[in-house]
C-alpha cells in the first residue's frame, strides 16, 4: 500500500511537470535544429558541405596536435621524473628545436588555410545568378524583393507566424516549429543559383540559413551579398543572428526550395495576389491621405539614411528638410526618387506609383518644407516612368 501511494505521488508529479513545461516535449524542426543535435545541420549546398568538411578537418588536426603535445609532455614527466634518478638538463637553447617549432606550425597553418581560403572565395562569387533577391532586415521582420530572374517584381514582408499566446503563456503547447515559422516564406527553385543582396533600414541584422552555409549581415546604408544553390527540395529555417533589439528572437527565416514547375506556379499565384492588392494609380488622393501614407513609406524606407527628422547624414545623405529639390518643381524630385542619385538607389523597382507619390508629398509638407507644388498624384509618377 505504501509503495502504491508513492507510485501515485510520482505519477502525479510527472503529470504536473508535463503541464507546467509543455515546451520540453519538443521534436526535430523540419529544416531547422534537431533535438540533441551534436553537429551542424545536414548540408544541402556545396558550400555548406565544404564548411562541414572543413569543420571536421580542423577538429581532427586540433585533436592530433592535442594528443601529440600532451602525449610527449606526459611521457617526459613520467619517464624522466626525479624519483627515477633523472637530473634536469642544463641546456637552454637548440637551433634544431627552434627551427622545428617554427616550420611545423607554419606548415600546419598553410594546410588549414588553403582549403578554407578556397571555400571563402567560392562563398563570395555571386556572379551568374539565376535569381537575385533583395533582403531587407527591419525591427522585427524581413522584407523580400525579387529583383532579377523569374519572379522579378515580387515583393512581400515576412513576419513571425507563431501565435503570440504561445510565447507569453507557458502552459500552451508549442508548435513543432516554435519561433521558426513565418507567414510568407521565401520560395526558390531547386538547383538554381540564388543571389541574396542584404541591407537594413534601422539596425544591423544578419540573414542566416545553416543548411545553406549562408550568413550575411544586413547593415543600414550598405549593401552586402551572398548566394546559395540548394540541391534538395524541402523547407529550411534560420534566424537573425545579430542582436537587433528586444524582439531579436522573433525574426525567423524560412526558405522553401521547390521544383521548377512548382516555382513557376508560385510566381504566377504571387503576381496575381499582388495585382489584386495593388493600388490604383489612376485614383486621385487628398493631401492628407497622401501625407499619412507617405509617412509610413518614409519611416520604412527613407528614415534610415535621411533620418526621421529629415536632417540627413552629414557627408553621406543630404538633408531633406529645406532641400531645394524637395521644395522645387515636382518633376525633379520624382525623377530623383525613381532613378536615384549618387548614394541614393533607384526606387522605381521597389515602391509602387502610389507609394512614391505619397512619400514625395510627405517630404514636401513636413518639417520646415513648404513647397508651392505640395502634392503629387500617382498619375504623375506613372507619366514620369514613361
Amino acid at each position: 500500500m505504501k509503495h502504491a501511494k508513492r507510485l501515485q505521488t510520482l505519477t502525479l508529479g510527472a503529470s504536473l511537470l508535463t503541464l507546467a513545461f509543455p515546451a520540453l516535449a519538443v521534436v526535430d524542426s523540419q529544416g531547422g535544429p534537431a533535438v540533441r543535435q551534436m553537429n551542424f545541420q545536414p548540408p544541402v549546398t556545396r558550400i555548406a558541405e565544404q564548411i562541414y568538411d572543413l569543420h571536421t578537418l580542423m577538429l581532427i588536426i586540433c585533436l592530433v596536435i592535442f594528443v601529440a603535445v600532451f602525449g610527449v609532455m606526459f611521457y617526459s614527466i613520467l619517464k624522466h621524473r626525479k624519483s627515477l634518478g633523472h637530473k634536469p638538463s642544463t641546456f637552454h637553447e637548440s637551433t634544431y628545436v627552434e627551427i622545428a617549432w617554427t616550420v611545423v606550425p607554419f606548415l600546419i597553418v598553410i594546410g588549414m588555410a588553403l582549403p578554407a581560403t578556397k571555400t571563402v572565395v567560392a562563398m563570395k562569387d555571386t556572379s551568374n545568378a539565376d535569381i537575385t533577391i533583395k533582403v531587407t532586415g527591419m525591427q522585427w521582420k524581413w522584407g523580400y524583393d525579387y529583383l532579377k530572374g523569374e519572379g522579378e517584381g515580387i515583393s512581400f514582408l515576412s513576419n513571425l507566424a507563431t501565435p503570440r499566446e504561445q510565447i507569453t503563456d507557458a502552459s500552451i503547447k508549442k508548435n513543432d516549429n516554435y519561433l521558426l515559422e513565418v507567414d510568407n516564406p521565401v520560395v526558390v527553385p531547386v538547383n538554381k543559383k540564388v543571389r541574396i543582396v542584404t541591407t537594413a533600414n534601422d539596425v544591423i541584422h544578419s540573414w542566416t540559413i545553416p543548411a545553406f552555409g549562408v550568413k550575411q549581415d544586413a547593415i543600414p546604408g550598405f549593401v552586402r551579398d551572398t548566394w546559395f544553390r540548394a540541391e534538395k527540395i524541402g523547407t529550411y529555417r534560420g534566424q537573425c543572428v545579430e542582436l537587433c533589439g528586444k524582439d531579436h528572437a522573433f525574426m525567423p527565416i524560412v526558405v522553401n526550395v521547390v521544383s521548377d514547375a512548382d516555382y513557376k506556379k508560385w510566381v504566377e499565384e504571387k503576381k496575381k495576389e499582388m495585382a489584386a492588392n495593388a493600388d490604383d494609380p489612376s485614383k486621385t488622393w487628398t493631401i492628407d491621405e497622401l501625407k499619412q501614407r507617405g509617412e509610413k513609406v518614409y519611416v520604412a524606407n527613407c528614415a534610415v539614411c535621411h533620418q526621421a527628422n529629415g536632417k540627413g547624414s552629414p557627408g553621406t545623405f543630404p538633408a531633406l528638410d529645406g532641400d531645394p529639390v524637395v521644395n522645387g518643381p515636382r518633376a525633379a524630385q520624382i525623377n530623383v526618387v525613381l532613378n536615384g542619385k549618387n548614394a541614393m538607389p533607384p526606387w522605381k523597382g521597389v515602391l509602387n506609383d502610389t507609394e512614391i507619390a505619397a512619400v514625395i508629398t510627405y517630404t514636401r509638407n513636413s518639417w520646415s518644407n513648404k513647397a508651392q507644388e505640395n502634392i503629387v498624384q500617382p498619375a504623375e509618377v506613372v507619366a514620369s516612368r514613361k
